[in-house]
């Protein structure tokens, strides 16, 4: 199957009629994971990759739901024939995580109880969470073993869970833009953001869909002060400077800058298409990914039995996700003799650049997954 830009994709939702224990203790009596595929499987079940998203992804990686569809999926540079994850090659799975809001049962699904949507009685889900869901995916599909598990940001934190807790199943991996856990600046970060969305009047503890609103003030604020982070200092400068709306100040508090312009269309457009219990889930799971806590805080100890190869990417200008915190999984790597590759690449585009198409990062997947046998 060849997966182009403009190749149609249909989304397929996979149901589990099982009850899925939590990290947390709580049980789902069943659950429903949305998905793309892309390629197509070969008859040893050799040549599938799996694609963990980040924060706010989905499972709509490449291609377009439909002709007049504006934009591709999220990762459409990268995936894709004769692309760095090339589908003619590799049978490539997407999936929006369990807790998700784009088909996945999370908190806009409903309780199969009650037939409303959980909201705010969905339960607290964590990165082993997902990786275990995952695998039951795999299964689903007949895999016993991924030529490769790749993500960026939290999809990174899953890619390296993915070897730690089955890894026998991975026989590549690939960490970008990630860590081994969260710094202590990344989890004020996030509260800060939980913190706008729990605040905003229209919130009503995560029960807003009953009320019939939704907290689109404290959601926008969020993705705003995200959205920043996200971003490089330089690249922000480069970009808009101190470039007015228009000729002179305003001497009001609505836009003057450029720049707030630009902030306050990607909250809009954010608050309009996400769900706030399912950002506060998932920014929860980021401060929870810590693999070394179960092994005395020794993350050489975590990751001793694993037998994964692995590509780990950190960009020059991510200050969210620096480049030292790739550099120390990749010491841990080391110290354990495990086979790694690292690639440090000069950025302007801050933690965004994993999605965006700065040669050096593109050829240097490329070049990996060519050397992935299948």
């Amino acid at each position: 199957m060849t997966v182009t830009s403009t190749t149609i994709v249909t989304p397929q939702k996979i149901a589990f009629e099982q009850a899925f224990a939590l990290q947390s203790g709580a049980v789902l009596p069943r659950f429903d994971l949305m998905v793309e595929t892309y390629g197509t499987l070969n008859e040893t079940q050799s040549n599938a990759v799996l694609i963990c998203h980040a924060l706010s992804g989905n499972h709509h990686v490449a291609g377009r739901h439909h002709p007049n569809d504006k934009h591709p999926g999220w990762w459409d540079n990268m995936v894709g024939s004769g692309k760095p994850i090339d589908t003619d090659k590799f049978f490539v799975i997407g999936l929006n995580n369990l807790g998700g809001c784009a088909g996945s049962t999370g908190p806009t699904a409903a309780h199969p109880e009650t037939g409303t949507a959980y909201g705010a009685d969905f339960p607290m889900v964590t990165v082993q969470d997902w990786v275990r869901s995952q695998k039951l995916l795999a299964e689903h599909f007949g895999i016993t073993q991924w030529a490769a598990v790749v993500g960026g940001s939290l999809g990174g934190m899953q890619a390296l869970q993915w070897t730690i807790d089955f890894p026998e199943c991975v026989r590549h991996a690939l960490v970008i833009a990630s860590a081994p856990k969260l710094s202590t600046q990344n989890i004020a970060f996030n509260d800060v953001a939980r913190q706008a969305i729990i605040t905003d009047p229209d919130f009503h503890g995560g029960s807003y869909a009953q009320h019939q609103t939704k907290p689109k003030r404290g959601l926008r604020i969020a993705r705003m002060m995200g959205h920043i982070t996200y971003l490089a200092e330089h690249g922000i400068d480069e970009k808009f400077g101190r470039k007015l709306r228009h000729e002179s100040y305003g001497y009001h508090y609505d836009i003057d800058f450029e720049v707030e312009r630009y902030l306050r269309y990607q909250g809009d457009k954010f608050a309009d298409s996400f769900d706030a219990d399912t950002y506060l889930l998932m920014t929860k799971a980021l401060d929870y990914f810590d693999p070394a806590a179960a092994y005395e805080n020794n993350l050489q100890a975590a990751l001793s039995h694993v037998q994964a190869k692995f590509l780990v990417i950190g960009f020059s200008s991510d200050w969210r996700f620096a480049p030292e915190r790739s550099r120390e999984l990749v010491k841990a790597l080391m110290a354990t003799r495990k086979s790694v590759q690292y690639v440090e690449v000069a950025s302007q585009h801050g933690h965004d650049a994993f999605l965006m198409e700065d040669s050096p990062y593109i050829d240097a997947v490329r070049a990996y997954m060519n050397n992935i046998g299948v």
